[in-house]
């Protein structure tokens, strides 16, 4: 069972699809999480949540302050999911503003508008790398010049192409198999807590 780890909602009870998604583990969310709000990146934000599965990330952003959370979401069975999970963290208390996209990832990057301040990108393991950065070049247009990147894949992956969707890396941090990449645009001037490159490698 996936839970809502802090915030307004905290403890609230989120659905998993049981096939076709791979779900961000606990451990992993609660150490993002915790990175995110030492760089106060969460409250106020405007979140998009890109192959969101069953919404963990998006909706934890949303229990812990963020203004609003997209999740993009092409499984009509998963979007579902997500819409139940959303109407569960509204009812026990964290923010309503949870809108589910029942379409595939690039058509919606394609079609948006408006901007966003932080972005989780939890794609399928066999997503090829053509498609990988195709998605980060359609999000760039996209971001805030202060804008946070997230990719979660598996650590044998190839890490992403983010410069050439003009996003730099500055973070990588593995958990066993999975790992993170935090990028941000090339142009932002980072704060203080962003300044230095890092790598780390922890194990399960």
């Amino acid at each position: 069972m996936t839970r809502i780890i802090a915030g307004r909602a905290r403890g609230a009870r989120l659905e998993v699809p049981g096939t076709g998604t791979r779900p961000t583990s606990d451990r992993v969310r609660e150490s993002l999480f915790g990175a995110l709000e030492s760089a106060d990146a969460i409250d106020g934000a405007r979140v998009l949540d890109l192959y969101a599965g069953s919404g963990a990330l998006g909706l934890e952003a949303l229990s812990r302050g963020a203004a609003s959370t997209d999740l993009v979401e092409r499984g009509r069975q998963a979007a579902a999911l997500i819409r139940r999970n959303a109407a569960t963290v509204a009812k026990a208390g964290g923010a309503a503003a949870a809108r589910v996209h029942e379409v595939a990832v690039h058509t919606y990057l394609l079609r948006a508008a408006g901007t966003f301040d932080l972005v989780f990108s939890d794609p399928p393991y066999d997503l090829d790398d053509e498609a990988m950065t195709a998605d980060l070049v359609a999000l760039a247009p996209l971001l805030s010049p202060q804008a946070l990147v997230v990719v979660e894949r598996g650590r044998r992956s190839t890490p992403p192409d983010f410069a050439a969707a003009g996003l730099e890396l500055f973070r990588e941090k593995a958990y066993g198999d999975t790992v993170l990449w935090w990028a941000e645009p090339t142009a932002a001037d980072p704060p203080v807590t962003r300044s230095q490159p890092e790598t780390e490698s922890q194990s399960r």
